[in-house]
């Protein structure tokens, strides 16, 4: 199966009325209401409540819309999937997942949850949060955990205390979280998220994270600012230099498999089987990112 487009994941105060309400124009990719980290202890259930409430009229627009809830150490998990599933969802994201078992509870609950209120089965997708050093040690396993499981992201600042250091502006301290990631996601056929940039002012610094998570093969950012999505959508599509070089290794390729040769020169360059196979992989990638552009507008 393809990998969805993730290319924006914009976090939305589950308690916030005026950032719920401003969500309606957000050309995210993934709408993630969330009930964890933004939302203060004591207004957890008000913010439960208020997201059954307002999302099942929410105007999806194209847009996936995801939950993020509390992790099982909180012992509001149950509750908060209790609240929030129905068939106007299309996923959750689960908080500082720690192994393959988190995962199982949750599918098998929400399994329960579709039985009994109509939903059909595997409807509700899920994108575990790598946050910690032990999630890292099991990024695969949770990768792989449940067929529902259409992505997974990188928690920076947690993941920071769990190794006993700090978050730094240049990220270096991330770097073993996000590479394990990447690779444990695409090994499993889903789509890495990066960590959101909490200094969103810093425009050029959100640039250049972007361009950097993007060369280790992340599909995707978490977004705490408007003004991230469009640049995130941009940079995690295809450029019109990649489009027009992936036509142009198709056309030379497959000029010279008529020819009976494995390979052909591009620019000084060789192309053979694998740079073909890459650029139609680019390309069917920009195939599935018009189509999602098109339910943004629709």
């Amino acid at each position: 199966m393809a990998m969805h487009v993730i290319r924006s994941m914009m976090s939305v105060p589950g308690i916030r009325d005026k950032f719920i309400d401003k969500a309606r124009d957000i050309p995210a990719d993934i709408l993630n209401f969330d009930l964890e980290d933004s939302v203060a202890w004591d207004d957890k259930p008000a913010a439960r409540d208020k997201l059954a409430e307002l999302l099942p009229n929410f105007p999806a627009k194209g847009r996936m819309i995801f939950v993020r809830i509390n992790g099982y150490d909180t012992g509001l998990t149950e509750l908060e999937l209790d609240a929030i599933v129905g068939p106007w969802l299309t996923g959750i994201n689960i908080s500082k997942v720690n192994d393959a078992d988190d995962m199982h509870r949750i599918d098998h609950y929400l399994t329960f949850l579709e039985k009994t209120r109509g939903i059909p089965d595997g409807e509700i997708k899920l994108i575990p949060w790598i946050e910690n050093a032990t999630a890292v040690v099991n990024a695969y396993e949770i990768c792989t955990a449940s067929s529902r499981t259409i992505g997974a992201a990188v928690g920076g600042e947690d993941y920071a205390v769990s190794i006993g250091t700090r978050r730094t502006p240049e990220g270096s301290e991330l770097l073993q979280a996000r590479s394990v990631t990447v690779n444990a996601c695409h090994a499993a056929g889903i789509v890495p998220i990066d960590t959101p940039r909490v200094d969103f002012k810093d425009s050029q610094a959100f640039e250049d994270e972007l361009q950097f998570v993007r060369t280790l093969g992340f599909r995707g950012k978490f977004c705490i600012h408007p003004t991230q999505v469009d640049r995130a959508n941009e940079v995690f599509a295809p450029s019109n230099d990649d489009k027009d070089w992936a036509r142009r290794v198709i056309e030379l390729y497959e000029d010279g498999v008529k020819r009976n040769l494995g390979a052909v020169a591009m620019d000084g360059e060789m192309i053979d089987k694998p740079v073909a196979d890459q650029a139609h992989a680019l390309l069917d990638w920009v195939t599935r990112i018009e189509e999602r552009e098109a339910l943004l507008k629709a």
